[in-house]
């Protein structure tokens, strides 16, 4: 079934703000999509439409962070190598699950309701310790490689990404808002990655060619980008506020309760 102007508008919303606050995008998507479904997540052509919506959310992190990422190019060159230690462990995991066919599992709504009070208590557990000094360019490989091993788990819908990250971060002695400097700076080519094997996949099918093809379905795509892409935005910025004020932890009181209220709609249906 394909998607209609609303729903794209719909899912770039949600894709735009759970993308960086700590409360699982993938988790949201697959319950609005479930919800849109009546249930069969199966029966939505989302495919090329998360790759512009993830496409949106990558661009918002560069506009965001573009000094950020000038500076590493050219003279902060030292941040490079944990950065791509920390990529690794999701790269590994990703290809794996993709190459194996278990990435049904991602589309499972009662899995990210499982997750999400997950996801609300390490929240909680990273306040405790929410005081750290230390900036991302001093980061050893051990902790780089220990932040990406929180990133490669989040690839479960419901354990949000950017929660585990910078929670990890935050008890490893970061400072909060370069716990969230590293996290978005590592997400650029594991989010990159994704729409690339996304947009592969789908040359490869056939049956989709007319569908991208056609103007309408474009535009509603391009518009879709463009909502993730500004909802992102300021997302992004209303974290960082959010962490600069010591209330990160605040969000578990949206994805405990959610969490929970999407486990008993599942069991019920």
């Amino acid at each position: 079934m394909e998607l209609s102007l609303s729903e794209i508008i719909v899912l770039a919303i949600v894709q735009g703000v759970t993308e960086f606050l700590p409360v699982s995008s993938s988790g949201h998507l697959v319950i609005v999509a479930a919800l849109m479904a009546d249930g069969d997540v199966e029966k939505l052509d989302v495919g090329d439409v998360n790759i512009c919506l993830h496409g949106g959310t990558l661009l918002s992190i560069v506009v965001f962070y573009w000094h950020r990422i000038w500076k590493l190019l050219s003279t902060d060159r030292a941040l490079i190598a944990p950065l791509g230690i920390a990529t690794v462990p999701a790269v590994v995991i990703g290809l794996s699950i993709k190459l194996s066919g278990a990435d049904a599992m991602l589309s499972s709504p009662l899995l990210a309701g499982c997750l999400l009070p997950v996801t609300g208590l390490i929240l909680l557990w990273a306040s405790r310790n929410a005081n750290g000094k230390d900036e991302c360019g001093n980061l050893s490989y051990k902790h780089a490689a220990l932040i990406g091993a929180s990133q490669a788990l989040a690839i479960l819908p419901g354990l949000s990404r950017s929660g585990t990250t910078i929670s990890t971060g935050l008890r490893l002695g970061l400072a909060p808002t370069s716990a969230a400097t590293f996290s978005f700076l590592m997400a650029i080519p594991v989010i990159g990655g994704a729409c690339l094997l996304e947009m592969v996949k789908l040359s490869r099918d056939v049956s989709l060619t007319p569908a991208l093809g056609e103007t309408s379905r474009l535009v509603n795509l391009g518009i879709g980008a463009a909502v993730s892409y500004t909802v992102g935005l300021a997302s992004l910025w209303l974290l960082v506020k959010w962490l600069e004020r010591g209330r990160f932890q605040y969000f578990a009181a949206w994805c405990i309760p959610v969490g929970i209220g999407v486990i008993i709609w599942q069991l019920a249906t």
